[in-house]
């Protein structure tokens, strides 16, 4: 490991800004971890999806993992990772299957991965492994990516795409194919996977997922949909609904941790997807319509921070106050706080 060490830790260093021995960067507040702990992580280190059942799935335990990077609690982070690795990492190939169902026996059911999972448990394991200096870590994240480069990093029609899966997306197994999520696009995460496991395909990756952005707008409000087919013009795919859903909404988050900040673009996406009371929403993509009205803080503070990015608008304090409430709007607004902290402090 010593030689891959080097080269993995050379080019992190290069991708993440700060040298292993400094401490992580500002991230989650330990009094707002406390109260995501207390909700959603389980003895065991399983993080329940509570508003989907009490499942748990490879993107909360990624989730989870880089929250725990975030708060700079490694015992936390290893707790995580043990039920990750001990009832998720069942798979041949090194990636995570992406249902845990305490409901079902076995409690696995389903065996196929989901990419945006496994790329949030690569970048975590990155993370904490060049931090807190633990190569079991950078190794396995290392595997992980060069399992997602080889198996749903695929090129179509000139561009460089993330297939949701190995299993269900690809030109070979749809009509439609390929068809992406583009919330799968975790920008922030991608130049970390490119140090990991080396290959031009990640920076085309990157580029064509902004790309998509530009061609992806779908009914009278210009939203992409969760589900998109590429085969011929974009267009929603076939089977799913044709909606900005729970899946989309996390999309200017993702740009803008990535320090994607192009403003016209996160202006579209907010303006897209708030109602007339200003409240986030799922769309019907076909009428305009709003679907469902998502109140929650943790959905709102997207909108907020786009307003900081791109107005300079401060952040209200129903934002920067945390009670969790439900796993996944409470992720996102952790994820949005600590962006603004480290990169936008003064819309505080």
């Amino acid at each position: 490991m010593k030689a891959s060490r080097r080269l993995i830790v050379g080019l992190l260093a290069s991708v993440i800004g700060f040298p292993a021995a400094a401490a992580v960067q500002p991230g989650v507040e330990p009094e707002n971890w406390a109260a995501y702990k207390r909700m959603f992580l389980e003895e065991n280190g399983r993080i329940v999806d509570n508003a989907n059942g009490n499942i748990s799935h490879s993107e909360g335990q990624g989730y989870g993992l880089l929250l725990a990077y975030l708060a700079n609690s490694p015992d936390d982070f290893e707790q995580i990772w043990y039920f990750t690795r001990t009832e998720l990492m069942v798979r041949d190939d090194g990636l995570a299957a992406w249902r845990w169902d305490p409901a079902s026996h076995p409690h696995v059911s389903d065996v196929n991965n989901a990419s945006d999972g496994d790329v949030l448990i690569a970048y975590s394991l990155a993370l904490a492994g060049y931090a807190w200096h633990r190569d079991d870590y950078l190794r396995i994240a290392a595997k992980i990516a060069r399992t997602l480069l080889k198996e749903v990093v695929v090129t179509s029609k000139g561009r460089t795409l993330l297939l949701p899966a190995t299993d269900g997306f690809s030109v070979s197994q749809r009509k439609d194919g390929p068809v992406v999520n583009p919330s799968y696009w975790i920008y922030e995460a991608i130049p970390v996977m490119a140090a990991l496991a080396p290959s031009d395909a990640w920076s085309k990756l990157f580029r064509d997922g902004q790309g998509l952005h530009a061609i992806m707008q779908f009914g009278p409000r210009r939203l992409p949909a969760d589900w998109v087919s590429l085969s011929e013009t974009p267009k929603p795919a076939f089977g799913f609904e044709k909606e900005f859903g729970y899946n989309s909404i996390r999309i200017p988050l993702y740009l803008m941790r990535a320090g994607i900040e192009d403003k016209p673009l996160l202006a579209r996406l907010a303006e897209g997807m708030t109602t007339a009371d200003r409240t986030p929403a799922t769309i019907d993509l076909s009428t305009g319509t709003a679907k469902e009205a998502l109140p929650d803080p943790g959905y709102r503070i997207i909108n907020h921070i786009v307003a900081c990015v791109v107005d300079g608008a401060q952040l209200p304090q129903s934002s920067q106050r945390f009670t969790p409430a439900l796993y996944y709007p409470s992720t996102l607004q952790l994820l949005g706080l600590a962006f603004v902290a480290e990169k936008h402090p003064e819309c505080l």
